[in-house]
């Protein structure tokens, strides 16, 4: 083995340590120093620990050292009408197992802000995975301007360099293998559509597997909001051909089409539906494997010390191949959400078409090298 992989396979190692302690910091009271082993079981928490770690949250937690907590407090912006603006950092609110009430609002079990008097209030608070989308379109934003102003000064026709050598690839297999063969001559339209899906799905799936990472992707409010994206997409670009198959399909009997348009409008919702729904399933799932795989270790220690340390190594190993799938994951649900995207958008704009032949008794015009029906 290599040097270089040698240093790969090291920092892929100390990143799911450092994903299982950032993980295991969240819960108090993991190792006690007394009790029974039943006891020691029960104090691990591990589907709390997990949901904690996927979870969206007023505090970003990195990793916990002894008694210190590397944990960055995020700010807290909420506007009540009878209370006004009320904008402070979360840390008044204290750390997990010691939560106090601050200015008349106060953090529940389930990590949602409710005012202390039950007073109606509005929250447009930074929380975990706002933060992580706002880094995401910063990276996103820095690599995209670097790579079009190299375009801008150098041209189409230069070799490219830097980051260019690893996004045209990209671009150019959205444009030929995705949006094209789905849109037709009407595919540059959709193009910044379809690539800002991709590179935002893409990058935020890859942060989310950093330790400490906001698992952004796998939360269904989320991919909601992009699904709602292309339905509106979708909707809004139909042209006459769509909805008139739709509402009136051509050539139905009108006791099927009492069946079939409910349907056909029930499958309008279902697409984008499907669309959410799949991405965050996916990305939540791995998360959880990992995380589930990681915690075995934990759970086999509370019984035994001897038997936790002698687990270690199968449950690292079988980390880091969940890890390296979910690598080619967070590129597959990208790819498969921006072609459904494109599928949906290509049939809402498809035009009719108009053969000659459609009535002529059965048989059809081709030419010599064709046959003859």
């Amino acid at each position: 083995m290599s040097y270089k992989r040698l240093l790969s396979l090291l920092a892929l190692i100390l990143m799911l340590l450092g994903n299982a302690s950032s993980t295991f910091a969240q819960q108090e009271g993991t190792a006690p120093e007394a009790g029974h082993e039943a006891e020691k079981s029960q104090a691990l928490d591990i589907k709390k620990i997990i949901f904690n770690h996927v979870g969206d949250a007023h505090e970003w937690h990195f990793f916990t050292v002894g008694a210190f907590h590397a944990t960055l407090p995020l700010p807290v912006i909420l506007y009540s009408p009878e209370k006004g603006l009320a904008l402070f950092s979360a840390a008044n609110f204290g750390h997990e197992g010691h939560r106090e009430a601050y200015n008349g609002y106060s953090l529940n079990e389930a990590g949602k802000i409710e005012a202390t008097d039950g007073s109606k209030f509005y929250d447009f608070s930074i929380t975990k995975n706002i933060l992580s989308m706002l880094i995401s379109v910063a990276l996103l934003l820095i690599i995209m301007l670097n790579v079009a102003k190299k375009y801008k000064q150098k041209g189409s026709m230069i070799a490219p360099s830097g980051f260019q050598n690893a996004i045209e690839p990209v671009i150019t297999f959205v444009r030929d293998e995705v949006a094209r063969p789905n849109l037709g001559h009407k595919a540059d339209k959709f193009m910044p559509l379809l690539l800002t899906f991709f590179f935002f799905i893409w990058i935020n799936n890859l942060l989310g597997l950093l330790p400490g990472g906001a698992n952004f992707t796998g939360n269904i409010a989320v991919t909601a909001c992009l699904a709602l994206i292309t339905f509106i997409v979708m909707v809004t670009k139909a042209n006459g051909h769509f909805w008139g198959h739709l509402l009136n399909p051509p050539g139905v009997p009108f006791g099927i089409k009492l069946l079939l348009v409910p349907i056909e409008i029930m499958s309008l919702f279902i697409k984008p539906l499907a669309l959410a729904i799949r991405l965050f399933a996916n990305i939540l799932a791995g998360h959880i494997i990992i995380l589930s795989i990681i915690c075995m270790i934990f759970i086999f220690g509370a019984m035994s010390p001897m038997v936790g340390w002698g687990f270690s190594p199968v449950s690292i190993a079988f980390s880091i191949f969940m890890f390296l799938l979910e690598l080619l994951v967070g590129a597959i649900q990208a790819f498969i959400f921006t072609t459904l995207t494109a599928v949906f958008i290509g049939q809402a704009v498809e035009e009719g078409h108009h053969e000659d032949h459609s009535h002529n008794d059965g048989h059809y015009h081709v030419n010599e090298n064709e046959i003859v029906l």
